[in-house]
């Protein structure tokens, strides 16, 4: 149940027309009062003697009794809608929900006969509005404090005792939402969505390791912005605004939106604060990793997937001061989105706006040093965009999959804190980020799968052995001629990788499953993976031009007397292993 409050000035009128008229698209159909302040207010709607002007003028008697000390702001105007999920609910379940809300925010409490006027108009099945004047019977103004939030708390209260669908209580950090007016004007211009929110996202991916200041506003200016700095006199910039080039006025004026407007930390004063993670001098990480090094995109993931596990063990650790390393992994995702393969991109701009709402809390870590992912942020973005194959393709592989543990370690932390709201965007990310993760993991797996089937039958079993141990998993019957382990394929042809390498497969094994948060992955072996891949410095996609023999690989000599091989378990035309 969504309770959204608007304001308004002047008389009641108009608000009263509109609800008991036919809509803008002739949505609205037996349109009736439920529910008022004195339970006997004029009815247009079903009393042909009552008129829209009579309900109105009695609305509007306690402001025009105080005439010229009269607020402003009069009008209060609540719409209440329920999910389209839940069940039916009839005139008297709207009434008590209309008296319930103006209780709550103090527009009418229970046993005040002095109280605001107010009538609640009911003209469609899954929602009410409340039209109220902020002018009490008695002539003083009306004691709105909180009353959104008053609202909102009080329609979880009325989902429970409804047996209603239960949203997730906000703490009042959330990000401005699109006005009505707003996405009618996204529907008619035929954009994808609001320029709100478009601009909120372009903000967001600006400031994604930026360095200083001006690089911030260069990236706005190069992402197509229009950017408008407001100064002090002494010429000191205080603020920013920020409007989509083509969104105009009815009087053909860019539609400004300030940083502040778009998210809570998205103003100036806020960004200023971040930036001062990143040291002005902080180069995109490792020599070499410029827009021209081919593998520049590779190397940056490699490392933000050490870094990304860095920040999921502080946030397992549970203090407070993880609250900043949120904040980090947010410009994480950020930059991953906007240099992600075609093949990924969707899934990881859903994944970033999904995880924005995680990033913003009431927990404040003024102290905690988030450079680390920051630097990571602005190595992935100056690398450039990666182009899903080869080595890059496996090195997203790496980072999405410490990503998904982070953003399910973001939703503990929240949850042990209360946040639903942003546990459930947390939880959200991680979906998307498994989606994204299976489309970037597919060719690097299948390769490692490859190259675990050419490996010696010797070799093969004695590094299945070794995983079984480590994970505590029973080990197969040396005579069963139905491998039963092929889950493992990726994993053992890593670990004779490693070994190959000069590593000991037992102690890297054992390294990566001691890490933690390894609890929460559906598929523990590929995370191991890319665990061990990274620990041990291995690529991320094994070379496959020089793939091993196979063990049944044999040779016979072609119809010219030159040896031919058979066809090898790599062979394209074989038929793939079952997965």
């Amino acid at each position: 149940m969504i309770p959204k409050i608007r304001t308004g000035t002047g008389g009641t009128y108009g608000l009263i027309r509109y609800l008991f008229g036919p809509g803008k698209q002739d949505e609205h159909t037996d349109q009736h009062v439920v529910a008022s302040w004195n339970g006997f207010a004029p009815d247009p709607g079903r009393n042909l003697h009552h008129t829209v002007a009579q309900l109105a003028n009695q609305l509007d008697q306690p402001v025009k009794a105080i005439g010229d000390r009269a607020p402003a702001t009069t009008i209060w105007h609540c719409s209440v809608r329920a999910d389209p999920g839940d069940r039916h609910l009839d005139d008297n379940d709207w009434a008590d929900i209309a008296r319930r809300i103006v209780h709550a925010t103090g527009i009418a409490p229970d046993g005040d006969t002095t109280a605001c006027r107010w009538v609640a108009v009911r003209h469609a099945d899954d929602h009410i509005h409340i039209a109220a004047t902020l002018v009490r019977q008695d002539g003083r103004l009306a004691g709105l404090s909180f009353d959104r939030r008053k609202a909102q708390a009080e329609a979880r209260r009325i989902e429970k005792d409804y047996g209603l669908r239960q949203l997730t209580p906000g703490d009042g950090t959330a990000a401005k939402n699109p006005t009505s007016a707003e996405r009618w004007k996204a529907e008619r211009t035929g954009r994808a969505e609001t320029p709100r929110e478009a601009l909120r996202e372009a903000v967001r991916q600006a400031v994604a390791g930026a360095a200083t200041e001006a690089e911030f506003f260069d990236r706005l200016r190069e992402a197509g912005l229009r950017v408008k700095l407001r100064h002090a006199p002494s010429g000191d910039v205080l603020g920013y605004n920020v409007a989509l080039p083509g969104d105009r006025n009815r009087d053909s004026e860019p539609v400004w939106f300030a940083g502040a407007t778009l998210a809570p930390d998205l103003s100036l004063p806020r960004i200023r604060r971040r930036l001062t993670d990143t040291p002005a001098d902080t180069a995109p990480p490792r020599p070499g990793t410029s827009r021209t090094d081919r593998s520049a995109p590779a190397r940056t993931r490699r490392d933000a997937a050490g870094t990304a596990e860095r920040a999921t063990a502080l946030l397992d650790e549970g203090g407070d001061e993880a609250a900043a390393q949120l904040v980090g992994a947010g410009e994480l995702l950020d930059a991953l989105a906007q240099t992600s393969p075609a093949a990924t991109r969707a899934e990881l701009r859903d994944a970033a706006r999904a995880f924005e709402r995680a990033t913003r809390s009431h927990v404040r870590a003024e102290n905690s040093d988030i450079r680390a992912l920051r630097s990571a942020a602005r190595g992935i973005v100056h690398a450039g965009t990666a182009l899903g194959r080869g080595e890059d393709g496996g090195a997203t592989a790496m980072v999405l999959s410490t990503l998904v543990l982070l953003t399910l370690a973001a939703a503990r932390w929240h949850s042990a804190r209360g946040h639903a709201q942003q546990a459930a965007a947390s939880r959200q990310a991680a979906e998307h980020l498994r989606a994204a993760y299976r489309q970037s993991a597919a060719t690097p797996l299948r390769t490692m799968r490859e190259r675990a089937e050419a490996l010696p039958e010797p070799e093969r079993r004695r590094h299945e052995a070794t995983i079984r141990a480590a994970l505590g998993e029973p080990a197969t019957r040396a005579g069963n001629q139905v491998r039963t382990a092929q889950r493992f394929d990726a994993l053992a042809a890593t670990l004779a990788e490693a070994e190959k390498a000069g590593h000991d497969p037992k102690a890297l094994l054992e390294e990566a499953i001691d890490r933690r948060e390894l609890e929460s992955a559906r598929n523990t072996d590929t995370v191991l993976v890319w665990r061990i891949r990274r620990l041990a410095d291995l690529p991320a996609l094994p070379n496959s031009s020089t793939k091993p023999k196979t063990a049944a690989a044999k040779t016979a000599p072609g119809p010219a007397g030159t040896p031919t091989p058979t066809r090898s378990a790599t062979d394209p035309r074989r038929p793939a292993p079952r997965r």
